[in-house]
This record gives C-alpha cells, structure tokens and sequence, in this order.
C-alpha cells in the first residue's frame, strides 16, 4: 500500500513514515497543499492521510482537488481539530473517516485497513497465480501452501507483477510501488530486486515466471 501522508510537522510525519513502512506501507510527504497536489497528479496513490492546519490553508479544501482528478481515494482526516463540530465538517467536507490527535498508532493501522475493505475500494485479499498465491492482509506469499519468505520490497514487488500479471508492467509502476519519494535508490535497485525474487520463486518451484523487456519493463506469467 501506498499513501501520501499530508502533514505539516516534520517529526509526526517522520514517526509516521516509519511506523508504516514496518508495516509494508510506503508514505510520500507533502508538507502543504501545493506540495500534495503535484504528488498526487504524479503518483497513484492507495489512501491519503490528511492534517488539516497546513501553512497554506485548510486540508480539507484538497479533497475537492481530489475528487476532481477523477481519484476515488480513501481519505482520512488526523487532525488536532477534534471537537464534535469540527469532526462533523471534516466528513460533511468529503473524508471516509476522522481521528483525532492524540491517537493510537494501532488505531490508524486499523481505521486504513477498514477504509480498504470498504466496497468502493474493495481489492482481493488473495491473488494467486501457476501455484504461487499472495495474502495481501497479512503480507505472505506461499507454494501450495509452503511459506516463501520475501523481504518487504520483494513482496510489494511481487503484489505489483501479480496485480497485472500477464501485462507488461513498466519500471516507472515498479518503481512507484516499490520506493517512496524519501528513498535513496541506485540505478540497478529494482533489477536486484527483480533478480533476487526470481531466484526464490524458482527455488520454490512457484511455476511462474518474470520476463524483462529491457530498459522498458517485467512482466510475470504463469509458466508453461
């Protein structure tokens, strides 16, 4: 999962950012409004995280910018503002749901994982593919069964291959699903990557295969 957490306080947004990628969730910055509506024409995005006192206005007018580019992303409002009249406005004003601060990080976990569930942003909990299947609830991958054990970006490698698997799937896409924003990356990180998941998968006899289109892309196909 990829969010854009719209925060201005630059240590709340960085415990953020790291309490979620300990969960598999990758979170791009945005420091203000301007800085949120060029990330979110540039990258899509799973749910976004929204402050409300930002230095140049009120989060909630971004929804509106968000509803107009066509986006149906879950928006959760984590704010200071927590009084009942303001609670209100925020969900009046568009956002799938409202926590207040101070919250439990355990609770916003919780709060985006039900946003997902919902029916307008309903994806499978199990993709599967030759014999391969991935849990996307609980981040596992197995061989009929047989746990195959990934690092995280292995593994939100392979969510992006299977999501479109049997499609070309070009290294600007893996490289949104993969890095965030904030991440330092070499030029051959996502053909490591690539090389060492398709190590393991043969290892594990998954009967699927990665194929590269140099300098263009993967793609992941069940193998004949």
């Amino acid at each position: 999962m990829r969010l854009l957490l719209v925060e201005d306080e630059p240590e709340m947004a960085k415990a953020l950012q790291s309490a979620l990628k300990r969960h598999d969730m990758l979170a791009d910055h945005a420091g203000d409004l301007s800085a949120a509506c060029e990330m979110i024409e540039a990258v899509s995005y799973d749910a976004v995280v929204l402050d409300r006192g930002l230095p140049d206005g009120d989060g909630l007018t971004f929804i509106p910018t968000l509803r107009s580019l066509n986006q149906r992303i879950p928006v959760i409002v984590l704010t200071a503002r927590g009084r009942l009249a303001e609670r209100v406005a925020g969900l009046d004003g568009g956002a799938d749901d409202y926590l207040a601060k101070p919250f439990a990080f355990e609770e916003l976990l919780a709060r985006l994982r039900a946003l997902m569930r919902r029916p307008d942003y309903l994806r499978p909990m199990v993709v599967r593919l030759g014999r391969l299947s991935l849990h996307l609830d609980h981040r596992e991958a197995d061989v009929d069964g047989m746990a195959v054990k990934l690092p995280r970006r292995e593994l939100l490698v392979l969510e992006a291959l299977m999501r479109r698997a049997g499609r070309l799937v070009t290294r600007e896409v893996l490289m949104d699903a993969v890095f965030s924003f904030s991440d330092e990356i070499q030029a051959n990180t996502l053909d490591s990557h690539i090389s060492r998941l398709r190590r393991k998968l043969a290892d594990a006899n998954a009967d699927v295969v990665i194929n590269g289109v140099r300098g263009v892309g993967y793609v992941l196909m069940e193998q004949i």
